[in-house]
């Protein structure tokens, strides 16, 4: 299992709206998600600097790059980016974060 962590950034005035979209999360992304092969996924939130910060474990992370061609993710794309940075194809900025430590 590798876990990945990537951060992500979030429009001024948005946290509270990021977590109801998130807290009401469409079972059938949730279900993609999970085929993909995701597991504990968490997104945390730096309120200073508006930063959100993802991490999640996956067996095979090349299974990601699958999830852009799916029309749910397509969907919730498009749902999310008049409250966060995306890019021209609507899937938020991401930036891969790499590991200087872990510990278990």
């Amino acid at each position: 299992m590798q876990r990945i962590a990537f951060k992500m950034k979030l429009f001024p005035g948005q946290e509270a709206e990021y977590r109801r979209r998130h807290d009401a999360l469409w079972p059938e992304l949730g279900q993609l998600l999970r085929e993909t092969g995701i597991s504990e996924y968490s997104i945390f939130l730096d309120e200073s600097s508006l930063d959100l910060f993802g991490v999640l474990k996956i067996d095979a992370p090349e299974r990601l790059d699958d999830l852009p061609k799916h029309p749910v993710m397509k969907k919730w794309w498009e749902y999310m980016k008049d409250i966060m940075e995306t890019n021209p194809d609507h899937s938020p900025v991401s930036v891969p974060l790499r590991e200087v430590f872990f510990i278990s």
